[in-house]
């Protein structure tokens, strides 16, 4: 059967069709392709089809910031729609998630779409891809279930598709210059809160992710598809995928792999379409729409159509052809339809293999074992719990494996740790996740190559090669504390996000809080410099003070010491210079295009949804017209800067009278190798004499893999920490540092290195060449600049990236509250 003959049925009206439902072309009133379908559309076309046929049921599953639904369909037999528990639990019998025997003998394929907002394309082809499964391809569906969610990120396709039909001309311009070709900042790829939501999947920190995930591990496909688009000039991609492949990955996930790219190809050289394999997108990082599927025992993979945000309806490609959406919905449709025609041929060959991942695993690490802050653990704990994930609890125990640590085979003591099996369903995916460094069978990746976990999370782990024996399940058991009117204040820890965000709560309550500068005793109890203290005397107008205070603590299971006194009988007493009060700062972050959408959105989301702290979000064209003294903080998340001199000039007299400047990664650039500012780029010699020749005779084939000695992606580096530094404040000597790229700055002469990389430079886990460590040799991490009454915080990493790296968090907060140029005003 042709599906190049199937295709141009789409975009006309069949009468041997039901008459009782609709085509999508029928429904909403257009060809499709010649428009883009606002989601509340594709909604109403997938619930007229659902309302109207018995191959298919519709639900939503969550919704996203902006109240748009978030739905997936199933398609299947009238029959196996009866049955569709029984199916789904049988499944989850066969991956040995649900106990019992299983018998399986049905496909489970999930296609999502539109991912990426701006790559729209294949939500148009869900709708039709639904259509023709339930008319002309009803055979494939008896022994086959096809879960079908058309739009994974509807507010970011909405952003696209809205501006889109805004601005377009009638009819649709085709030349790139034209306005419809040139989307405005942010853009529409990401979600509400600007996320990239394919670099989500294992980290979960969107709405959309964690609705998603409950839906899709209730099921756990055979097969997943993940329809994107990419830059205009290029073919289209399908599996088999590029190297590096995760060791992780089957014998039998490759070869199926290749099998079904195979059937691709073959429709693609009947219609004459172009397309390439096994180039650019990896399987490695495991938190992407193909990754994460194949780390769960499907198979996993990226299909990649020409277009995106820059496309529109057509536009002229630089070999004057010109690529249309409605050719952009016939690739997708086929490879879509191709993968269900695969997987219906072979329903023996997946149910057998699906078993076979899930049995146990034969990896190298049997077990890890974790220790450390108990919030940092509860956070982990939290992740865990969204991926099924099974693990127990230790108590006063030890564990030896390899230290994370120190690299070296040694014992972990612990008074309370948790245990992480491999030996469990999702066995495989623990170990992707935790293991200290993942195998590269090349250097040359779509992503970060470093994401271990317990580094992530700054916990003390081991991994062991020998299975964990013993330990308890434990649920975690919410704090009462009780209030006492007689102490002269209160006492809780600082050295979790969970500390921050219980702050955050008490400067908004109105609660004036103070912080120690130095370590202190009282009560024959040891406080570490960073301590929250929450005096009486500092509230005697609040109404109810303790009350309030208690409630704000439970609710956030903060423990609370009363202090049967406030003289201290080692280090500060309260109303020591040392002891400063936190004014609640009136924070404004940079928005707009000179930012990167991604670390803005990261920002937004942080304070938003994690910290819950409000902020005031500004334009950086808007920076002239600002009152900065209407502003304590002011944070600048990566991005290209280029400031107006008068809003440089304002900025710099604002740091001087008192104001606290946040600078992110790429923000750094605009305060560096200036006469104004003490920090400075590395600069390296150029290679001199034989080595400078032989760079310049490198054959053409392997300049790309030569210049992975200047690379690093996305690798974890483990910095010296000066912890008697406010801004470091919660953090031992030790801190491991997710860094993205080669950028490299000298250590301050002028301020204060906090975190910084000593004269050797080791990555701990991912890849990074040898030029780039050379480069990194005493560089800076994280450092503060006073400048007159105010300070700059360089922050060489972000450590809000992607929100995943929670151990970073704290040195942001302190950034924001503790190491406040505000705090220190008398």
């Amino acid at each position: 059967m042709r599906i190049k003959l199937a295709i141009l049925s789409f975009f006309i009206t069949s009468l041997s069709f039901s008459q009782t439902i609709k085509s999508p072309e029928e429904f909403l009133g257009y060809k499709i392709g010649t428009q883009f379908s606002r989601h509340a559309d594709v909604v109403a076309y997938f619930k007229h089809v659902a309302e109207n046929s018995e191959w298919v049921t519709y639900t939503e599953y969550g919704k996203t910031n902006e109240r748009r639904p978030l739905t997936y369909a199933i398609v299947t037999t009238p029959q196996n729609q009866n049955n569709i528990e029984n199916i789904r639990l049988n499944q989850l019998k066969n991956a040995g998630v649900e106990s019992g025997s299983a018998s399986p003998d049905k496909a489970i394929v999930w296609l999502s779409y539109n991912v990426h907002g701006n790559e729209a394309s294949s939500t148009e082809a869900s709708m039709v891809t639904l259509y023709e499964l339930i008319t002309n391809k009803k055979e494939w569906l008896e022994n086959t279930v096809v879960i079908i969610d058309p739009c994974i990120n509807p507010d970011g396709r909405d952003r696209y598709a809205n501006w889109y039909n805004k601005v377009k001309a009638t009819p649709y311009d085709t030349n790139p210059d034209a306005e419809e070709h040139n989307e405005p900042w942010p853009g529409g790829r990401a979600n509400h809160y600007l996320f990239d939501l394919n670099r989500d999947w294992a980290w979960a920190t969107q709405v959309e992710t964690r609705q998603r995930l409950k839906v899709y591990n209730s099921w756990m496909p055979h097969i997943h598809v993940d329809f994107h688009e990419q830059g205009i000039n290029e073919p289209y991609y399908f599996a088999p995928a590029a190297e590096p492949f995760h060791s992780i990955i089957t014998p039998f996930q490759r070869d199926f792999q290749t099998l079904i790219g195979k059937n691709h190809a073959k429709y693609f050289d009947q219609n004459g379409w172009l397309f390439f394999t096994r180039e650019r997108f990896d399987l490695l990082y495991p938190s992407y729409g193909d990754t994460y599927p194949t780390y769960t025992g499907s198979m996993g993979m990226t299909y990649e159509q020409a277009g995106g945000g820059s496309a529109g309806l057509g536009i002229k490609k630089s070999d004057g052809s010109i690529l249309t959406l409605v050719d952009r919905v016939a690739h997708h449709f086929t490879t879509g339809i191709s993968t269900v025609e695969m997987a219906s041929a072979n329903i023996e060959k997946l149910n057998t293999e699906f078993a076979k991942y899930f049995s146990a695993a034969n990896v190298k690490y049997k077990n890890f074992t974790l220790s450390g802050e108990k919030d940092h653990l509860q956070a982990l704990i939290n992740l865990l719990d969204v991926h099924g994930i099974q693990y127990t609890f230790s108590e006063s125990g030890k564990s030896t494996g390899y230290n994370y640590t120190t690299g070296k085979q040694e014992t972990l003591t612990y008074d309370e740790a948790i245990n992480i099996s491999t030996n469990q369903p999702k066995g495989k995916l623990v170990h992707v996740l935790f293991e200290p460094e993942a195998a590269l069978s090349t250097p040359l990746t779509y992503d970060i190559t470093a994401w271990s976990l317990p580094y992530a999370y700054g916990l003390n782990a081991v991994a062991n090669t020998k299975p964990a024996t013993g330990g308890t399940f434990k649920s975690k058991m919410p704090m009462l504390n009780t209030l006492s009117k007689t102490a002269p204040g209160y006492l809780s820890k600082w050295n979790s996000m969970t500390d921050a965000k219980f702050l955050s709560a008490l400067l908004q309550a109105a609660i004036k809080v103070r912080f120690s500068e130095r370590e202190f005793v009282i009560d024959d109890i040891t406080y570490s410099a960073g301590t929250l203290i929450i005096t009486r005397s500092d509230n005697n107008a609040l109404e109810n003070f303790d009350d309030v205070l208690i409630q704000i603590a439970n609710k956030f299971n903060r423990t609370l010491t009363p202090a049967s006194t406030s003289f201290a009988s080692s280090g500060p007493d309260f109303g020591s210079p040392y002891v400063k009060l936190i004014n609640k700062p009136r924070i404004a972050v940079f928005t707009g295009e000179q930012t990167s959408s991604l670390s803005y959105g990261a920002t937004w989301q942080f304070f938003e949804q994690q910290l819950e702290y409000p902020i005031t979000s500004i334009a950086v064209s808007e920076a002239d017209r600002v009152n900065w003294s209407d502003y304590d903080v002011l944070v600048m998340p990566n991005g290209r800067y280029k400031l107006s001199e008068n809003t440089l000039s304002q900025l710099k007299s604002w740091v001087r009278t008192g104001g606290n400047l946040i600078a992110v990664d790429g923000a750094l650039k605009l305060f560096a190798d200036t006469e104004d500012f003490n920090l400075k780029t590395v600069q390296l010699e150029s290679p001199k004499g034989k080595d400078s020749i032989t760079s310049k005779l490198i054959p053409y084939a392997d300049r790309e893999m030569d210049s992975s000695k200047s690379l690093i992606s996305g690798s974890i580096f483990k910095t010296d920490v000066d912890s008697t530094h406010p801004l470091a404040f919660g953090y031992e000597n030790t801190y491991y540092s997710l860094k993205i790229g080669d950028d490299a700055y000298s250590l301050l002469d002028e301020g204060y290195n906090v975190a910084y990389l000593n004269d050797n430079p080791q990555s701990t886990s991912g890849f990074a060449g040898n030029e780039a460590l050379n480069k990194l040799k005493n560089s800076l991490i994280f450092g503060v600049e006073p400048i007159g009454r105010g300070t700059i915080t360089y922050m060489v990493d972000d450590p809000l990236f992607r929100a995943f790296w929670e151990n970073g968090k704290l040195f942001f907060a302190n950034a924001l509250f503790i190491n406040n140029p505000n705090n220190y005003r008398k």
